[in-house]
């Protein structure tokens, strides 16, 4: 054979063994994230990683509710049906230490751990080991149209009451416009309606359980804060309360329909930004209000990626968080999407940039409001828990949910505030001696 055809045919075998190692090296995850607008950005710049690596991403995106039902159900029963999953600060510490997560101690010098807020990073943290890495991260806030109410006379002060919110949303309801004073979170959930319900409970001097844990829901405290909220969503809150969520009430609140929101800081970055926005230029903030104590009337979260120990993908996996959480994948969203649309919360250098300052006018306040957030300094009253709007207990995500449905009962007339409130409290109860915490 002469050598010519000999080195060609030696050369085409070659190249076919790299071509079948490589495709066996590719890996396709699947990744459970939530429907925010976030998460949708990091699905469309996907991509990127993929042909980076080659590997490939199989998306699940779900809403918000149906994402912690499944990825919870998944991870206890070592179902293995994800390899990264989209979680929160409840569920990391209480899934790191059950031995469900991967620690992610080891993505690398250029990772830059220290560049990770301090609150956030250590919220995600069990002994040593970090079990999620943050997307985003977030506080909550009081968002409200400028230009309504300087048409009205009002200001707005830095930090209002809730008597001041009802007052404002009052002079500012016009419900012949769709125009409504106060829009808020109704859809049932411990992560959905009870996030701000929650922050309300704690500002109004309430606590979820007492040092001996015993459930407190149908105290003063929760009597008065949860009155507020039907009243003042009856009055003024748009139709359908009890089907909006996050999602929702963020669509009432850009489209225009909105004078007030009290919600999560992250959503700052779409509602200024005019592409997503028809109110981008009329927006302002100010603290998340206040009653009897500043305790607790804020939130704390963050939206992070964790890998599951079911997976048999972890080294793909990694790679596929690191790229997402990293400081480069900020800077790629700022140059595409716009800085105003770079994910919040997460890093000290995304609040560095001049760049983002220049873009996002709140950025001073979230990160404030980020790093103040404390989860043991939560209530007015001594607890025995940790987390602001959300108690850092397993059964914490069942009780949540249905003290949720309850009130989205009570928001809608199903039932009176006492009933509602007087019901959960003895099904908490039984549910909390079973669990054996009351002795």
């Amino acid at each position: 054979m002469p050598m010519r055809r000999l080195l060609g045919i030696l050369a085409a075998a070659t190249a076919a063994s790299a071509l079948m190692a490589g495709a066996a090296l590719s890996e396709e995850i699947t990744v459970a994230t939530v429907n925010n607008g976030d998460m949708i950005i990091m699905q469309k710049l996907a991509p990127e990683w993929e042909k980076a690596t080659g590997n490939k991403v199989n998306w699940v995106v779900l809403e918000e509710n149906v994402l912690r039902e499944r990825v919870t159900t998944d991870i206890a029963t070592k179902g293995g049906q994800f390899d990264v999953m989209t979680i929160g600060g409840y569920e990391t510490p209480i899934w790191g230490k059950a031995g469900w997560l991967a620690p992610l101690n080891d993505l690398g010098a250029d990772y830059d751990y220290d560049d990770l807020i301090a609150p956030v990073r250590s919220g995600l943290t069990v002994d040593g080991n970090l079990y999620a890495v943050p997307f985003y991260a977030e506080s909550s806030f009081t968002l409200y149209r400028k230009d309504l109410f300087d048409a009205a006379g009002l200001k707005m002060p830095e930090q209002p009451t809730y008597d001041q919110v009802t007052e404002f949303a009052d002079k500012l309801t016009d419900k012949s416009k769709e125009q409504y004073g106060l829009c808020l979170r109704g859809k049932p959930g411990w992560g959905e309606n009870m996030a701000f319900v929650g922050t309300l409970v704690n500002t109004f001097g309430g606590r979820w359980f007492d040092m001996d844990w015993k459930p407190q829901l149908n105290s003063d405290a929760w009597k008065k804060a949860i009155g507020w909220y039907v009243d003042t969503m009856k009055k003024n809150g748009p139709p359908g309360i009890s089907s909006n969520g996050f999602n929702e009430n963020q669509t009432l609140f850009a489209s225009g329909h909105c004078a007030m929101w009290i919600d999560a800081t992250s959503a700052a970055g779409r509602v200024y930004d005019p592409k997503q926005s028809k109110v981008a230029d009329k927006v302002a903030f100010a603290k998340a209000p206040v009653a009897v104590t500043p305790n607790g009337s804020a939130w704390g979260w963050a939206w992070s990626l964790a890998i599951p120990t079911s997976t048999k993908k972890a080294d793909t996996a990694k790679s596929f968080v690191k790229w997402a959480t990293s400081k480069a994948y900020v800077q790629r969203v700022g140059e595409t999407e716009g800085w105003v649309a770079a994910p919040p919360g997460t890093r000290k250098s995304t609040y560095a940039s001049a760049d983002y300052q220049k873009a996002a006018p709140f950025a001073a306040t979230v990160l404030a409001a980020i790093e103040s957030a404390d989860p043991t300094k939560q209530t007015k009253d001594p607890v025995p828990y940790t987390g602001i709007q959300f108690v850092a207990i397993p059964e914490f995500q069942g009780i949540g949910t249905q003290v949720g449905q309850a009130i989205a009962a009570a928001v809608t007339g199903e039932q009176s505030v006492d009933d509602a409130l007087n019901g959960v409290q003895a099904s908490v109860e039984k549910t909390m001696e079973e669990a054996g915490y009351i002795k």
